[in-house]
């Protein structure tokens, strides 16, 4: 009995037509080209339902331009006796606090330095403080000069308000603003800008509320005690005080509208 061999390779390809062979010999080039395809379309890996989620935007941060501000060195004399102690920090600054520092308010803008020095000198002799108690101090010509010691654009912890002194920066303006005084421009408006600026670190809408804890019981409030705040505020908000003087006091709603357009909150 004849036993019929298998056919090989050679002789199995023979049996193809040649036609065949050829359209053969294309399919992995071919399959190779559509899965870069697939791939390039984010299809050829898990399917499309499985596409890594889309990175959401970030959210539009309201900061300000920080505006020019005098140095301390400017103001504080070189032969200043006050053994000054390292700067306290706190995370950020939620509200800012304005002042008035009770001075004449018919001054030449050229003197402030002078001004600043004494103020310094009575709150760190008679007062004992360890430092000028204000974060900043603006002038009736709307310049902005640096207080209290730390870095300007840092959370540095002031001595300006009575149980509200963590999380806050106190702004002074040089001058008495009782009933009647005209406050300059200038002065607010530097107010403005130096506030947007400050509470822009923190994405804090100079319009809105601040939640704080009271630390000190002379404050408004007890101590421990929750209190919501402008988060641009009057001295008096927080203590028993009649401190920016109601003049000022009268033009913080604009002061706030200022410094939110400078944020770029509205037009």
């Amino acid at each position: 009995m004849r036993v019929r061999r298998s056919r090989g390779p050679r002789q199995a390809r023979a049996c193809i037509p040649r036609p065949a062979r050829l359209l053969l010999s294309w399919l992995p080039g071919l399959a190779a080209v559509l899965g870069l395809v697939l791939c390039a379309d984010g299809i050829g890996h898990t399917g499309a339902k499985h596409r890594p989620p889309v990175a959401a935007r970030p959210a539009v941060v309201h900061a300000a331009a920080r505006p020019h501000i005098v140095p301390r060195s400017v103001w504080l004399d070189s032969l200043a006796r006050h053994v000054q102690p390292p700067p306290r920090y706190d995370d950020k600054v939620v509200a800012v606090f304005v002042h008035h520092t009770d001075s004449p308010n018919g001054y030449d803008c050229a003197d402030v330095p002078r001004i600043i020095r004494y103020l310094y000198a009575g709150q760190t002799g008679a007062r004992q403080w360890d430092d000028i108690g204000y974060n900043f101090l603006v002038d009736r010509c709307g310049t902005v000069y640096e207080g209290r010691s730390g870095g300007v654009d840092r959370p540095v912890t002031g001595a300006h308000t009575q149980g509200f002194n963590h999380r806050t920066a106190g702004i002074a303006a040089i001058g008495t603003f009782t009933a009647g005084v005209a406050v300059p421009k200038a002065m607010t408006d530097a107010i403005a800008a130096l506030a947007a600026w400050k509470l822009g670190l923190a994405g804090i809408d100079p319009r809105s509320k601040a939640h704080l804890v009271s630390s000190n019981s002379l404050s408004r409030y007890a101590a421990g005690t929750a209190a919501t705040l402008p988060a641009l505020a009057g001295h008096k908000d927080a203590y028993m005080t009649s401190c920016p003087g109601l003049a000022l006091i009268a033009s913080l709603p604009e002061i706030r509208q200022q410094a939110a357009r400078l944020q770029g909150r509205i037009p």
